[in-house]
């Protein structure tokens, strides 16, 4: 009989075991967006730096010779990070921060940052495990993200799984300072529903 093949572990990572493993973290984070490998060389300081804000958390997948072939972090988000005021610029140009028939999002959120499974490990659900994972017992009321807009080409697996737990559209075609490219801001409340029943 054959042996079935090992499966990745998810974990949980600190600050400390994410630094350690910074390098192949950026791998993943590049080869899952597509981005130039000096990407990562810019994007180093930025994620240590996050690290260290409040609530900031991190889980990740491993596979069976202890690489990183995913990775997820976010952190308490709040007035004074750029991305707030990133986020309530694009709803204050479009009138929607004094409509009452909006939810506030931003009042208490967590800000899930990055969530990246490497290209050739993709398609597995690897990505919802990292999700549910990490926002296993956040205490806030919403989550909030920020995904490049698919448009026009079909959903991409980023943008099905959010669907698929229920994120919403807060702002949609949003530029942030520095990017041209257009951006969907994405939220829903917390907690996530429950994993549908397992199906042999």
């Amino acid at each position: 009989m054959t042996a079935a093949p090992a499966r990745p572990r998810l974990v949980a990572l600190s600050s400390v075991e994410l630094a350690d493993h910074l390098g192949e973290a950026l791998d993943v984070y590049v080869s899952a967006m597509g981005y130039p490998p000096g990407t990562a060389r810019q994007r180093r300081n930025l994620w240590l730096e996050h690290a260290r804000r409040p609530g900031w958390r991190c889980t990740g997948w491993v596979d069976p010779g202890g690489h990183l072939i995913g990775v997820a972090y976010g952190y308490s988000g709040g007035p004074g990070q750029w991305w707030f005021d990133e986020v309530r610029r694009g709803l204050a140009a479009r009138g929607m921060s004094r409509d009452h028939a909006q939810p506030d999002w931003l009042r208490d959120y967590f800000e899930l940052t990055e969530l990246h499974v490497r290209p050739d490990a993709q398609g597995s659900r690897l990505g919802e495990g990292m999700l549910r994972a990490l926002l296993d017992g956040v205490r806030h009321d919403m989550v909030l993200l920020s995904t490049p807009e698919h448009s026009p080409r079909p959903p991409g697996r980023a943008w099905r799984l959010y669907r698929r737990l229920g994120f919403d559209d807060v702002l949609r075609d949003h530029r942030f300072t520095g990017d041209s490219r257009p951006f969907a801001v994405l939220g829903r409340r917390l907690p996530l529903p429950p994993p549908p029943p397992y199906r042999h």
